[in-house]
C-alpha cells in the first residue's frame, strides 16, 4: 500500500482495512507501506502471495506485477497486460471500439497548437466535453469544460499536472459504476450502483469524503438496461484481459444507453469505495470479499501452471 502516485492517500486506507480482514481471517500478514522502489526487492524476498492495494502510477499500471512475475510471486487480480491497457485510458477505449463496445467519443492532444486544437474539438466533440490525464484513477485531474474559452486553460492545466491527457465528450445522464468479482470460478458482474454526488461530479472529493455522494443500491434502472449494463461491463472486464475482479464506471444516458468510461483494475477498498459496497448488496462481506479476492492469486497461479503442464 502508498505507492507514489497521487491516490496515495487512499491506498493507504484500502491497504489498512485489507490488513485488518486478512488478520481477522487468520492469514500470516505483513503490511508494507511503498515509499520508494528501491523498497520493493527487499520487501518481497519473504513472502508467499502479494496483495495488492495500490491504486495508479507502478502499482497499478502493470509494472509491478511485471516484477512479481519476473520473481515468480502470486498476485492478487489481473496480470500485466490487463492492468497496462486498463491504466492507459484511450488504450482501453481503442480496445472497446474494436469489440464494438459502447464508450464516449475522445481525441487525444497531440501537441498541435492551441488554438488549432480548440477548433478540433469544438468540431469534433462540442461542449461540455471532459478534460483527463491519460493514465490517472480516481478522478485525479479530470475537469469538466462547459465552454470554449474554459478548454485551453482546462486542457493547459492537466497537462502540467499529469502530461499526456486526452479530451472526451461528456454524455449526460446517470454515473453507474459496476464491480466484478470472481465467483464460483468465474468473473461476474454485481449489483450496479449509481452515484449521485453532491458535487458536479464524481470528483476524488466526491469519492472519499463521506456525506459528498450518494450511493444507490442496486442503481434505478430497468431490469432490461441493468442486465445491458452488467453484461457490458463484464465484457469491458473481459476484453481487457482482466481476471478476478474490478470495477467498471459507465455513464447511462436518460435514453438507458450506456457508454463505458473505463476500468480500474485495483479499485478502492476504503470505507466509502464501490467494490465493497456492492459486494455487500450481494451478500458478501468485507471481510469474504477480501478473502476472494486473495484467492485469485491461487487460482491465475494454478491456472498457469496447469498451462504449461499441458
Amino acid at each position: 500500500m502508498g505507492g507514489l502516485s497521487p491516490e496515495r492517500e487512499v491506498s493507504l486506507k484500502s491497504g489498512q482495512n485489507v490488513y485488518e480482514a486478512l488478520r481477522r481471517l487468520g492469514y500470516r500478514v505483513h503490511p508494507f507501506v511503498l515509499d520508494h522502489p528501491d523498497q520493493i526487492i527487499p520487501a518481497l524476498s519473504q513472502i508467499d502471495i502479494a496483495f495488492l492495494c495500490l491504486h495508479g502510477g507502478i502499482g497499478e499500471d502493470g509494472t509491478l506485477q511485471a516484477l512479481l512475475e519476473v520473481l515468480e510471486i502470486p498476485y492478487v487480480g489481473s496480470g500485466v497486460l490487463a492492468s497496462a491497457l486498463a491504466m492507459n485510458k484511450p488504450h482501453a477505449k481503442r480496445i472497446f471500439v474494436s469489440y464494438n463496445l459502447p464508450t464516449a467519443p475522445w481525441i487525444e492532444y497531440a501537441g498541435e497548437p492551441w488554438p488549432t486544437w480548440g477548433e478540433r474539438v469544438a468540431t469534433e466533440l462540442g461542449f461540455p466535453c471532459v478534460v483527463k490525464p491519460m493514465r490517472e484513477g480516481s478522478s485525479v485531474g479530470v475537469r469538466i469544460v462547459h465552454a470554449p474559452e474554459e478548454l485551453i486553460p482546462a486542457c493547459q492545466a492537466t497537462q502540467s499536472e499529469f502530461g499526456d491527457f486526452f479530451v472526451e465528450k461528456f454524455i449526460p445522464g446517470k454515473e453507474i459504476t459496476a464491480g466484478i468479482l470472481r465467483i464460483d470460478s468465474a468473473d461476474r458482474a454485481l449489483p450496479l450502483i449509481e452515484l449521485r454526488p453532491r458535487r458536479e461530479f464524481y470528483d476524488y472529493t466526491a469519492k472519499y469524503i463521506p456525506g459528498e455522494c450518494e450511493f444507490i443500491i442496486p442503481a434505478e434502472l430497468d431490469a432490461q438496461t441493468t442486465a445491458r449494463v452488467q453484461q457490458l461491463a463484464l465484457q469491458a472486464h473481459k476484453v481487457l484481459g482482466c481476471f478476478g475482479f474490478s470495477r467498471v464506471d459507465l455513464r447511462v444516458t436518460p435514453q438507458n444507453e450506456p457508454y463505458l468510461l473505463e476500468v480500474n483494475t485495483l479499485p478502492g477498498m476504503t470505507n466509502t469505495s464501490d467494490l465493497p459496497k456492492a459486494a455487500a448488496a450481494m451478500g458478501i462481506e468485507f471481510d469474504d470479499l477480501v478473502e476472494r479476492m486473495l484467492l485469485t492469486a491461487v487460482e491465475k497461479r494454478s491456472a498457469i501452471s496447469s498451462q504449461l503442464v499441458g
